[in-house]
């Protein structure tokens, strides 16, 4: 996985998106954030993937529908399972469809965002995948859980990956901490909910990723909750 930015360096970022004024909007926010620098663009999925490879961004924005190649095909080409040295890649959408959450997901992607989620979360989810964290736009997170945990009368979209069997159980601690990223909550919040040190909580997520062989945060919740780990108080 690429490593993050040291510390005090800007967080570079690659914007794919066939729109020029998408583009342009997101370059202009982004810009404006001290700890944040746009260092490519793409108008489709090729051109994403190749500057991408050429630029190594600490993080790809990716938009769906793209010329030539979309979205989730370039994210799996950049994150995917098999993928020698993963990038970080948040998909942003105008489209909340099912399919694209979790073909995103499977694809590798650590984030997924609407469009008109606003600025401010799009900072939040580019500072979130370049922490090693996640970010996908809360209606959407509700939706996806409900898929992962609800019984279906008829063949659902397909979830997340399932993690494999548990190797070693996992420490009431670190259920502590997958609890709480079930509910969403991020590094920092869960260190002050827990009263413990943030590299704590990295590394008991660390050690649950290893235990669980889940690729990211949304398969480590995907887990907590079929497994009953994800109510409050759990």
């Amino acid at each position: 996985m690429t490593t993050p930015p040291p510390s005090g360096a800007p967080i570079r970022v690659l914007i794919a998106d066939d729109q020029e004024m998408v583009r342009t909007g997101f370059r202009f926010f982004l810009n404006a954030q001290p700890d944040i620098t746009v260092v490519a663009e793409a108008s489709d999925g090729e051109e994403a993937v190749a500057l991408a490879r050429q630029e190594r961004p600490d993080v790809c924005l990716l938009d769906i529908r793209m010329p030539r190649l979309d979205g989730l095909e370039a994210t799996r080409l950049l994150a995917g399972p098999g993928v020698a040295d993963p990038m970080r890649v948040v998909v942003v959408t105008t489209f909340d469809l099912d399919e694209y959450v979790h073909g995103a997901l499977r694809g590798g992607a650590c984030g997924f965002l609407l469009k008109d989620s606003g600025p401010t979360l799009l900072a939040e989810a580019v500072r979130a995948a370049a922490a090693g964290d996640s970010l996908v736009s809360p209606s959407i997170t509700v939706r996806l859980l409900k898929h992962v945990t609800a019984p279906q009368a008829e063949p659902a979209p397909a979830a997340p990956a399932k993690p494999a069997p548990l190797t070693e159980p996992l420490t009431d601690r670190e259920l502590d901490v997958v609890r709480l990223v079930a509910l969403g909550r991020t590094n920092a919040e869960i260190a002050a909910e827990l009263y413990v040190s943030l590299s704590t909580v990295k590394t008991h997520l660390s050690s649950v990723q290893l235990k669980l062989a889940a690729r990211n945060r949304v398969e480590i919740a995907a887990w907590a909750w079929q497994n009953g780990h994800a109510q409050p108080g759990a």
